[in-house]
């Protein structure tokens, strides 16, 4: 298997999925900062234009955060990414979407990409205190999700990974306060040896 991915982007996710998974893949790092992801070469294999990007061992290309993980999870059965029972499934998927696709992309896309929200400069302070709202109740309501438990679904899951990107862009980008809980989650996220070893690889301090 091969990762595309750039430091630091929710691609840091999947690459904690994989080492949590244990079986060999390789690294390409896509160079955001030449727009690499816009390239011919690029949009041979993702034509979005995005990371994270899976390439799979028969050369079959799986994009979009929820898909990869769900893959890698239920292909990997023993590395237990997942909750047996349907109703954890379930949960686990609840999660990650509700992060990935409206804490991430409505709430940090906002903050990090004001213009993709409104082209009119004078807009982009109302669009990032926008983002940040939703950032806010977002990370509330898994503050929620946490109590009593040191992962979403008491063990470790997909959402976890997922929630560990945000945890992350929150903290080390923009130096925000997470509540007590995702405070709680985000040291137990960093301390998992794959956790560790995908902030390394990606150029982060573990």
């Amino acid at each position: 298997m091969k990762l595309f991915y750039g430091p630091g982007t929710c691609a840091i996710g999947i690459h904690v999925i994989l080492e949590e998974i244990g079986k060999p893949y390789d690294l390409h790092k896509i160079d955001f900062a030449s727009k690499e992801q816009y390239s011919d070469a690029y949009k041979a294999i993702n034509p979005k234009s995005k990371v994270p990007t899976l390439e799979r061992d028969d050369g079959s290309v799986l994009t979009e955060f929820p898909a990869i993980a769900t893959w890698l999870a239920r292909t990997n059965p023993d590395a237990k990414l997942l909750p047996a029972d349907i109703e954890g499934q379930v949960r686990a998927l609840e999660a990650m979407d509700y992060v990935v696709a409206t804490q991430h992309m409505q709430g940090f896309a906002r903050l990090f990409r004001p213009e993709n929200f409104s082209a009119n400069p004078a807009d982009q302070d109302a669009v990032k205190a926008r983002g940040r709202e939703i950032v806010t109740a977002a990370f509330r309501l898994m503050d929620k999700a946490l109590e009593g438990k040191d992962f979403l679904l008491g063990g470790f899951s997909i959402a976890d990974a997922a929630l560990f990107y945000t945890e992350f862009w929150a903290r080390e980008r923009l130096k925000l306060e997470l509540p007590a809980n995702c405070t709680r989650h985000y040291a137990a996220m960093r301390a998992r040896p794959s956790v560790r070893k995908a902030l390394t690889d990606e150029g982060f301090a573990a």
